[in-house]
């Protein structure tokens, strides 16, 4: 997301492709790392073997598999939400108010005699960014519900919460990852045009002739043919002169 806010030279020379491979790695070894902690202790199964041998059952030790009998609510609330989820999200909420706050600021400066017209460029900026703000404003209503209630379960282990409210909160979060290509698809129009000629050419098996005779004009400069690459992203030039 920094690289909305860095001059077009810059944003290529800081952003290359090496750096956002690396940059995706990282992200996919912190989700393992989050992901698999609980299978690593933290989890419920050594307070229920105290609970049956406090009880003195000489029965089968059994666990039944519901979520909040095998995962710790500590982990959940603490490590998982008040670590990962809250603070970045805090930190994304910030970084798009500064952008919308700059890019207010250049639409609102007068035109210069030798300067493009400014509502045109910055104007399809900011339905960019308004875009990826949509992107984090789902996620928040996806994911805040569930922890909301996890943060429920700890605190208030007394309060009863409907079953219908858990199931609800599941759905939403497992739906958020449908929602996020959908947005993209119909809030960009790079994204919609290289969407539908995955869909085209790999879901629907059709010729690559139906794909192909898209100009790059459509396809901007995220061409499907540069393998092994990294498209560029469309950043915020919010630095140019007017």
């Amino acid at each position: 997301m920094f690289g909305f806010i860095l001059k077009g030279s810059r944003y290529k020379s800081v952003v290359t492709p090496r750096r956002a491979a690396a940059a995706i790695a990282c992200c996919w070894i912190v989700s393992l790392f989050v992901g698999l902690t609980p299978m690593f202790g933290w989890n419920n199964l050594n307070k229920m073997r105290r609970t049956q041998e406090a009880n003195a059952s000489h029965t089968a030790f059994v666990i039944r598999c519901q979520f909040e009998n095998v995962i710790s609510m500590e982990y959940m609330v603490y490590f998982n939400f008040f670590v990962w989820v809250l603070p970045p999200l805090l930190l994304m909420l910030i970084i798009y108010l500064e952008v919308f706050n700059l890019i207010r600021k250049q639409l609102d400066k007068k035109v210069s005699s030798n300067s493009s017209d400014p509502q045109k460029y910055y104007g399809k900026e900011l339905n960019i960014a308004k875009s990826l703000a949509l992107v984090l404003f789902l996620f928040a209503l996806s994911w805040l519900p569930l922890h909301t209630l996890n943060c429920i379960t700890l605190f208030c282990p007394s309060c009863q919460t409907p079953s219908i409210l858990i199931y609800i909160a599941i759905f939403l979060t497992h739906g958020n990852s449908a929602m996020n290509p959908i947005v993209y698809a119909f809030r960009i129009q790079k994204f919609r045009t290289t969407f539908l000629q995955i869909w085209h050419q790999y879901i629907c098996c059709e010729a690559n002739k139906n794909t192909n005779n898209l100009d790059d004009t459509e396809l901007g400069n995220w061409p499907l043919e540069r393998a092994g690459t990294i498209p560029d992203v469309p950043y915020l030039d919010l630095q140019k002169p007017l």
